[in-house]
């Protein structure tokens, strides 16, 4: 079953940029034991459409998971009372 371990803050950005490094994600996950990752941030503008950085950083994110045996369950983005999964839009 699936149950919430943690979470954590693995970057804080400017209004309009944010710098997640996938290997720092990775460790946390691989210290925790954890056997899968959700990945959420927000976008201050209110705009949920993910970027070419967003797009680039999920399949950055979702092959080095996989490389290491954790499932990456979904990259999600917040934006003005509503949200973009890219689970739910087939891109993970």
């Amino acid at each position: 079953s699936k149950r919430l371990i943690d979470m954590e803050d693995t970057a804080t950005g400017t209004v309009n940029h944010a710098m997640p490094l996938v290997r720092e994600i990775i460790h946390s996950a691989l210290q925790k034991f954890a056997v899968s990752i959700i990945c959420v941030h927000n976008h201050p503008s209110g705009s949920i459409m993910p970027s070419m950085h967003d797009k680039r950083f999920t399949q950055e994110l979702s092959s080095a998971s996989q490389l290491m045996n954790i499932k990456f369950l979904d990259h999600v983005i917040v934006g003005d009372d509503t949200y973009f999964s890219f689970e739910e839009s087939n891109l993970v």
